[in-house]
């Protein structure tokens, strides 16, 4: 390696073209959505959208895609009528890290279960590259055995789960359920990708 090329790869930011899935599921939470793949894009990386049923309540794809200048996935077909389709096991080769965030309990009880009942959790299934899982949900959810078991399962199948913070819920409630902000997930990330 040339003395400019080592320099130039010193001075690169981290997430700089990487191919990041962003996941996004059903929770008041989604609405940061926004601002995550705008900081990931503003990071230098290439950012995939697949949003959930639910999650279009939330936050729209045209919001998302013009963000991430990509068009979002929300199911697996393209075109029915073509018998086109979003290929998950290609989107789970693609990617360099699928990011869930924000991550709803139910998604998390899908994936620490094997489900595939959409298609954020066929590509989750699929995906060789590391994931990492922002929870949001409300106190009493969060803290819920259940979601609990379930997050301990993901963390034992070698997935990264951020923890929750504390802070106003949107039910009013105060306590840990809320998503890691957007810049301290990209944060999170530079930091697993410098190593």
């Amino acid at each position: 390696m040339t003395a400019n090329q080592q320099l130039e790869t010193s001075n690169r930011q981290p997430l700089h073209g990487r191919r990041i899935l962003l996941g996004v599921c059903g929770s008041i939470a989604a609405y940061k959505a926004a601002a995550l793949t705008r900081l990931l894009v503003k990071a230098g990386a290439e950012v995939q959208v697949i949003l959930t049923e639910v999650a279009a309540a939330f936050v729209t794809p045209l919001t998302l895609g013009t963000l991430s200048k990509k068009p979002v996935l929300t199911g697996f077909l393209r075109d029915a009528a073509a018998g086109e389709w979003h290929n998950h096991v290609e989107l789970g080769l693609w990617a360099d890290a699928l990011l869930i965030a924000p991550a709803s309990a139910n998604t998390i009880g899908q994936l620490a279960n094997g489900l595939c009942p959409n298609l954020l959790c066929a590509v989750y299934l699929s995906a060789r590259c590391p994931v990492f899982l922002a929870p949001a949900m409300d106190l009493d959810m969060y803290a819920h055995p259940a979601v609990t078991q379930n997050l301990a399962r993901l963390r034992s199948f070698g997935n990264h789960v951020f923890e929750s913070p504390a802070g106003e819920l949107a039910s009013g409630l105060q306590g840990p359920g809320r998503m890691l902000e957007p810049e301290d997930i990209v944060a999170e990330l530079e930091k697993f990708f410098a190593r």
